[in-house]
């Protein structure tokens, strides 16, 4: 069965697809939203902030090998997506800090797809949940469409002038995430929904789509080793103190500034022996930052009791020397960390660290000592489609591939080894995606 058509085939109806959809509704598109799931939100249903970097000088400080058209296309318009947001109803807080270089609001993004979904119905789109995407149709090089089944039901072609791949990334495929992120991510826990498995990648590289730079990695979070991670925890058991802390390899060893971020020490540590490693604070970090808010207005749990109530691998030592009665099945050499902490506390009050911490240069020298094994957890991949700043899917040759945009954790070149924003890029990108259909 063919479809008479429509303007724009949405495929993905996370923060990126519903903005998409919703926008192109309102400007009298017609709308049609997919996806695999049973709901609309994808991702965006664990989150809660809507940010990114300021401006460009922060932008290339923090993001410096990502894609210069891309930054700028991002930074120039979170504004202007931000007053759309309050424009459309949605439910968004006042600007304020976020991490050490960002800036941002709270965001209710429940409500946000909710009214996204309603805005699609109420300006006659139609929405097929539970419907997987087969194939993209094409004609003479373009991509016209695509095939669909919806559950139970025989395959649809759905023609289109313009279809957005939207499906939130690859991260819920192991062998995607072993090809493209590291061999050690197959095992990797994951901190995102469990619907984004590649299907976005697959669909637009068989018509031709050019990848993002590889080794670009991925966004995350430390968590607990030992512990059955559930989208529950997904904040709560996230390890964000990483960054006033010191993690060690089962060499034994420092291998990183952790005080740089705690989702580029979750990268570092998937390359590490088993990608896994030994998280170590004293009473200052616990006191400051392990039991307060990441961001002010967030959570802030006592991210120890709930490791220790899980069942995750952890301990108190009430001194260096008590490190040394480490169970022996976890395989690192107690003494040996009691050594190096000591070794970079002498160096700290001389100035001469072997791994600097750059942004939290204090020694750990307030016992107790708080010891959380630790392993990564993958939110969504920097490896991705690369498209340009309207949102356009591009080919090797560079050139746009006609009828084909994309947006959010589908996307590459953006972000290279670097974070400002997941749900920013999906807002401003899908922004882009719906405006460049509507100029067709």
């Amino acid at each position: 069965m063919t479809d008479n058509g429509v303007d724009l085939l949405v495929i993905g109806a996370g923060m990126a697809g519903c903005t998409a959809a919703a926008r192109a509704a309102t400007q009298g598109l017609s709308v049609c939203l997919v996806d695999v799931a049973d709901d609309v939100g994808g991702s965006a249903r664990y989150a809660g902030y809507v940010w990114t970097m300021p401006d460009h000088e922060v932008m290339a400080e923090q993001n410096p090998d990502g894609d210069p058209v891309l930054r700028r296309r991002l930074v120039d318009g979170f504004g202007p997506a931000v007053h759309w947001l309050r424009e459309f109803g949605a439910d968004v807080g006042p600007a304020q800090r976020i991490l050490s270089y960002g800036r941002g609001h709270r965001f209710d993004t429940n409500q946000y797809v909710d009214l996204c979904r309603k805005t699609v119905a109420d300006h006659g789109g139609e929405i097929l949940l539970g419907t997987d995407t087969e194939e993209l149709s094409m004609s003479a090089g373009a991509v016209v469409g695509a095939v669909v089944r919806p559950a139970g039901e025989s395959t649809r072609e759905i023609r289109a002038r313009h279809t957005l791949i939207a499906t939130g990334g690859f991260q819920a495929d192991p062998e995607l995430r072993a090809r493209h992120l590291h061999p050690s991510a197959r095992g990797i826990a994951l901190r995102s929904n469990p619907h984004s498995r590649g299907g976005g990648h697959r669909l637009a590289t068989a018509a031709g789509a050019a990848l993002g730079p590889a080794g670009a990695g991925f966004y995350g979070h430390l968590i607990p080793s030992e512990i059955s991670f559930t989208d529950a925890d997904y904040v709560q058991l996230a390890l964000y103190y990483s960054e006033h802390a010191l993690l060690f390899n089962l060499e034994n060893k420092r291998f990183t500034d952790e005080s740089l971020a705690d989702h580029l020490t979750t990268m570092e540590l998937l390359a590490q022996p088993e990608a896994r490693g030994l998280l170590i604070g004293d009473a200052r970090v616990h006191r400051d930052w392990m039991t307060t808010a990441y961001v002010e207005g967030a959570i802030a749990p006592d991210k120890f009791a709930l490791a220790s109530k899980r069942g995750g691998r952890v301990g108190v030592a009430e001194s260096l020397d008590e490190l040394q009665y480490l169970p022996e099945e976890w395989g690192y050499d107690g003494a040996v960390i009691a050594a190096e902490i000591e070794s970079y506390n002498a160096r700290v009050r001389d100035g001469s660290p072997s791994v600097p911490r750059a942004l939290d240069p204090m020694p750990l020298d307030e016992p107790p000592y708080y010891v959380i094994e630790t392993v990564p957890a993958v939110t969504f991949p920097f490896v991705g489609l690369r498209t340009d700043e309207k949102a356009r899917v591009t080919s090797e040759s560079g050139d746009p591939i006609p009828g084909l945009l994309a947006a959010g954790s589908d996307t590459g070149g953006l972000w290279y080894r670097a974070y400002g924003g997941g749900l920013a890029t999906a807002l401003v990108y899908g922004l882009a995606a719906a405006d460049t259909a509507a100029a067709a």
